[in-house]
């Protein structure tokens, strides 16, 4: 095949998000492989919150970043694992985590803040419409 199909592949030590539950918006390590529908995840506990247990594939969001791990890892293991070849901080250099970062710091935003946004805003807005207005004056 001149092109795999697919890329991200469910398997011991890919890194993951979880998309529903009471984890959810938190990252994940796939740990061990129950069955076709079926993984055991690890955050670990101490690093992202997330405790050993088993979900549906369907509940997560399998990431392109993978640490080489045996499978049924221990939590020292996997922990060892993801420091060695810094996978979280590789996460958080991401787009897709900045993303989530931006969106999670704009719902924590004051009444106050959320102001001031629109008050600078407006304020770009109207520096550009000037700058527009000048140049169009002096085209013709």
């Amino acid at each position: 095949a001149a092109g795999a199909m697919f890329g991200r592949f469910v398997e011991p030590g890919r890194l993951a998000l979880i998309t529903y539950g009471p984890c959810a918006g938190k990252m994940c390590t796939v740990v061990d492989i129950v069955d076709q529908k079926r993984v055991v995840v690890d955050g670990p506990e101490s690093l992202t919150g997330v405790p050993r247990h088993m979900m549906p594939v369907k509940r997560l969001s399998l990431t392109d970043l993978c640490t080489r791990i045996p499978r049924g890892a221990r939590e020292k293991t996997l922990r060892s694992g993801l420091e060695r070849e810094e996978v979280l901080q590789k996460w958080s250099q991401t787009a897709w985590a900045k993303k989530i970062r931006a969106k999670e710091v704009r719902a924590e935003l004051t009444d106050f803040e959320r102001f001031g946004l629109v008050v600078a805003r407006r304020k770009r807005a109207s520096e550009a419409k000037a700058v527009l207005k000048k140049e169009k004056k002096a085209k013709p």
